[in-house]
C-alpha cells in the first residue's frame, strides 16, 4: 500500500504485549534433530491473521525468540496490516503471491534464522488438520 505524499502513513495494530487466550494449535519438530526444511505445522482458527499471530509467536518464543518478520500465503489471509506492535516491538508481516509460499509460514528471527511452518487452512475437518499436524513432523 503506498501513500500520497501529504498523506499520513498507515499507523500499525498495536496490541497488548501478553496472549490471553487460547494457545495456538501447533507441532514442531523435535529440537536437535540438526536443521530441517520444515520446522513444524500451524493450524490456526480463522483467517484473520491479526488475531491468529499473539498465540502463534507466544508458542515460538521459548524456542526461537523475538520475531520480527512473518511472510504467509497472501491468499489463506484476509487482508490487513502490514505490522503489527506486539510487546513493544514491531513485527512485519509480508503477505505473498508466489506460488513457492502457498501454505506455509516463514517466520525470521533476527541472530537466530527462520522457523517454517506448513499452514493448515483454518476451515479444514479435524481429522485431516491433526493428521497432516502428525505427519508434518514425522516427515521432516
Amino acid at each position: 500500500m503506498s501513500a500520497m505524499i501529504g498523506e499520513p502513513l498507515p499507523q500499525p495494530l498495536t496490541l497488548p504485549p501478553a496472549w490471553q487466550g487460547p494457545r495456538a494449535r501447533l507441532s514442531l519438530v523435535r529440537e536437535g534433530l540438526g536443521p530441517v526444511r520444515i520446522d513444524g505445522a500451524w493450524w490456526p482458527r480463522s483467517p484473520d491473521l491479526v488475531n491468529e499471530l499473539p498465540p502463534l509467536l507466544a508458542a515460538l518464543a521459548e524456542r526461537w525468540g523475538y520475531i520480527t518478520h512473518v511472510t504467509v500465503d497472501g491468499s489463506m489471509w484476509l487482508p490487513g496490516a502490514s505490522a503489527m506492535v506486539l510487546g513493544g516491538r514491531t513485527l512485519r508481516i509480508i503477505r505473498s503471491t508466489s506460488a513457492g509460499h502457498r501454505h506455509t509460514a516463514c517466520l525470521l528471527i533476527r541472530g537466530v534464522g527462520r522457523c517454517d511452518l506448513i499452514v493448515v487452512p483454518p476451515d479444514a475437518p479435524e481429522y485431516q488438520a491433526r493428521r497432516l499436524m502428525a505427519a508434518t513432523v514425522v516427515r521432516y
